[in-house]
């Protein structure tokens, strides 16, 4: 008797259409993002964003851990960072800032978004590249687009941690827009937290960590993203210092 070829699954659980049905999630708050900033609810639109950032870094790691990985996953994930950090951000922070500057202004959220597609397209064509990766093990090539996308959102945060006293001019906000854009797609050797193992003994303090700093982001949730973003200027400072590039 002749083996009757396998058929193609057709059906699938639950479970492994979750990482998809977050990305999915993340587009709807970068567009929801979009919404509450043109109705002037800036706090609401920086929120939005960073639930989408917080769906983007779970999504792919529950689909490798259900193994679940797929073609079309991988492409809406792209394409929900594209949304999300490369069009939901510097619109959100046009509309709250920089529409008085239309000239300028428009400029640096071109250039933050052309900037976020290129450092997109170029991590895809990597990834998918027989080729062995250029940078060292365990590190981006060039800052990500979530965490660049927070970074833009800086001062955004400082503004709302000091309701409003501290302001950035409107200027130094755009050229800060474009420095992060340019930062995306440089060659900086940036953390990547996926390469991270933890030892059985430190699991503990890792643990206690991640609740005291949720529990700061919950207390005072402004303050402590700003500690975050100057905290990760500052570690890719050192890494710059500490590890030349050859």
């Amino acid at each position: 008797m002749y083996d009757t070829p396998e058929k193609k699954k057709s059906e699938f659980a639950l479970i492994q259409l979750m990482p998809n049905m977050m990305t999915i999630g993340a587009i709807c708050a970068g567009l929801t993002a979009i919404r509450f900033a043109v109705f002037g609810n800036y706090s609401l639109a920086v929120m939005m964003i960073i639930l989408a950032a917080v769906l983007d870094g779970l999504d792919g790691r529950l689909a490798r851990a259900l193994h679940s990985e797929s073609k079309m996953g991988a492409e809406l994930d792209s394409l929900a960072d594209f949304l999300n950090f490369g069009v939901a951000t510097p619109l959100v922070i046009y509309f709250w800032a920089l529409q008085d500057v239309r000239g300028a202004g428009w400029i640096s959220v071109l250039v933050f978004s052309v900037c976020c597609v290129v450092r997109l397209a170029r991590f895809n064509v990597s990834t998918k590249s027989e080729e062995s990766p250029k940078g060292r093990s365990g590190y981006f090539d060039g800052i990500p687009s979530p965490a660049g996308a927070l970074l833009a959102l800086l001062p955004m945060f400082v503004a709302f941690a000091f309701d409003g006293k501290v302001v950035l001019p409107e200027l130094l906000i755009c050229l800060h827009m474009v420095v992060i854009g340019l930062a995306m797609i440089s060659h900086i050797q940036t953390w990547s937290p996926k390469a991270v193992k933890i030892s059985r003994e430190n699991v503990k303090y890792l643990l206690v960590g991640f609740a005291f700093i949720a529990a700061a982001l919950l207390t005072y949730a402004w303050t402590v993203l700003v500690v975050l973003c100057v905290g990760y200027v500052v570690m890719v400072i050192w890494g710059l210092v500490s590890n030349p590039k050859d």
